[in-house]
C-alpha cells in the first residue's frame, strides 16, 4: 500500500469502515468490499483480532453494544462470533487488489499488529480510539515504522498528546490524528467538530474525523474545516444484526457522503480571493458606470449632486468616482448620458 504521508492535500482520504458489519462471514465481508468501491470510498477498513488477546472472558458489553447487539452474553462471546481468520483477511486482501480498491484493517492487539504489519505488509496502521492509553501497545506500533492513523474518541488533549509523542519517539513515520466520539450512534451535541482543529493546532499536522453520527452532515463538515480523512461505518443493511450496524451507512447513503464531500472538496478552493473566469465575463454587464444623474453644463465639476452609477455595459467604471470627483465636464450631458 501507498505511503499516506502527504494527506494535507486533497483529496481527502474517505475510508468505509466496515469494521465488523461482515458478522463473521467472509462473504459478507466481499460484499462490503465492493460496496466501498461502488461508492467511492478510497480505502475499504476491517478490525483484526485475536479474542483470547484482545480481552478477558468476563469483560462487559459497552452500554451501545447492549442497546445495539445485546443478544450476546458477553464482549467475548461476540468478539468470538464475529472475529475472522488471518486467512480469510488474506483473502480479503487479494480480493480488494483484484477489485481495486485499498485494503485496511485495525490491529487491536499485538499478534494482529504483527499480522498486518509484517505478513501482509500494511504501510498505513489504522489505531481504534481504545488504544489510545494503551502506551505498550503503542510504542509497539510506532517501532513498525508505518504511517499511522489514530483515532482520539474518550480521550482529552494530555492523553492525546503522550500518545502521539510515544509513536513519533517510537518510529512511527507519520501520524494523523482523528477527532471522533466513541458513542454509537453520536448525537450531533456530541460531536464537538471544532475539536478537529485544536488537534491541528497543537499538533501541527493533518487531522480528519471518524463519525459515528447518524447520516452525513458531520463528516461533510469536517472536510469543510479542514479535514484530509474521513472515516465513517458502511453496512450493508442498518437491520442486520451486529454492534455498529446501527450506526453505519448503507451503500446509497455512503455514496451520497462521497459525492457531497468530492463536492465541497471542488467548492473550497485555493483560497485566493479573486474574480474566477465566469465571474470576469459578468462583470461588465453587472458591475456599474459613471452616467449623469441631471443636467451638466460643459465646464461644471462632476459631482454626487450629478453624477451617478448604472449598469451599462461599457463607459468609465463606477471604481474610477475618486478620479472623477471635482473634475469639470468637457461637454454637456444629458441624464443618463455616460461620462466620458
Amino acid at each position: 500500500m501507498e505511503s499516506t504521508v502527504g494527506l494535507n492535500r486533497e483529496p481527502v482520504l474517505v475510508i468505509a469502515e466496515a469494521g465488523v458489519n461482515h458478522n463473521g462471514n467472509l462473504d459478507m465481508a466481499f460484499r462490503l468490499c465492493d460496496a466501498a468501491r461502488e461508492a467511492g470510498a478510497d480505502i475499504v477498513k476491517f478490525q483484526t483480532w485475536k479474542t483470547d488477546a484482545l480481552m478477558l472472558r468476563e469483560a462487559e458489553l459497552a452500554e451501545y453494544q447492549k442497546q445495539n447487539a445485546g443478544f450476546y452474553p458477553s464482549q467475548y462471546e461476540m468478539s468470538k462470533q464475529l472475529e475472522i481468520s488471518y486467512e480469510d483477511f488474506r483473502k480479503i486482501r487479494d480480493y480488494c487488489q483484484h477489485t481495486g480498491i485499498r485494503f485496511l484493517s485495525t490491529p487491536d492487539e499485538e499478534e494482529s499488529l504483527n499480522f498486518l504489519a509484517d505478513d501482509l505488509q500494511m504501510e498505513l496502521i489504522k489505531i481504534g480510539s481504545g488504544e489510545i492509553t494503551n502506551l505498550l501497545y503503542l510504542s509497539q506500533v510506532g517501532r513498525k515504522g508505518k504511517d499511522v492513523i489514530l483515532s482520539t474518541g474518550m480521550a482529552d488533549l494530555t492523553e492525546v498528546g503522550t500518545a502521539f509523542r510515544i509513536l513519533k519517539d517510537s518510529g512511527a513515520r507519520s501520524v494523523i490524528l482523528l477527532h471522533c466520539t466513541s458513542n454509537y450512534p453520536t448525537p450531533f451535541w456530541e460531536v464537538n467538530l471544532r475539536a478537529m482543529m485544536t488537534l491541528k493546532d497543537h499538533f501541527g499536522v493533518p487531522v480528519g474525523y471518524s463519525d459515528h453520527t447518524m447520516g452525513i452532515e458531520a463528516a461533510v463538515a469536517a472536510v469543510a474545516l479542514g479535514a484530509v480523512v474521513v472515516e465513517k461505518h458502511l453496512t450493508l443493511d442498518r437491520t442486520l444484526p451486529g454492534p455498529d450496524h446501527k450506526a453505519s451507512l448503507e451503500p446509497g447513503e455512503f455514496g451520497n457522503m462521497v459525492r457531497a464531500i468530492r463536492n465541497i472538496e471542488k467548492a473550497l478552493g485555493d483560497g485566493v480571493k479573486q474574480p474566477q473566469d465566469s465571474e470576469r465575463r459578468i462583470r461588465p454587464v453587472v458591475q456599474k458606470s459613471l452616467v449623469a444623474k441631471t443636467t451638466i453644463t460643459k465646464g461644471e465639476p462632476f459631482s454626487e449632486e450629478n453624477v451617478t452609477a448604472k449598469r451599462a455595459g461599457r463607459g468609465i467604471p463606477a471604481s474610477r468616482w475618486p478620479e472623477i470627483t471635482g473634475r469639470t465636464a468637457g461637454r454637456s450631458y444629458q441624464p443618463d448620458d455616460l461620462l466620458e
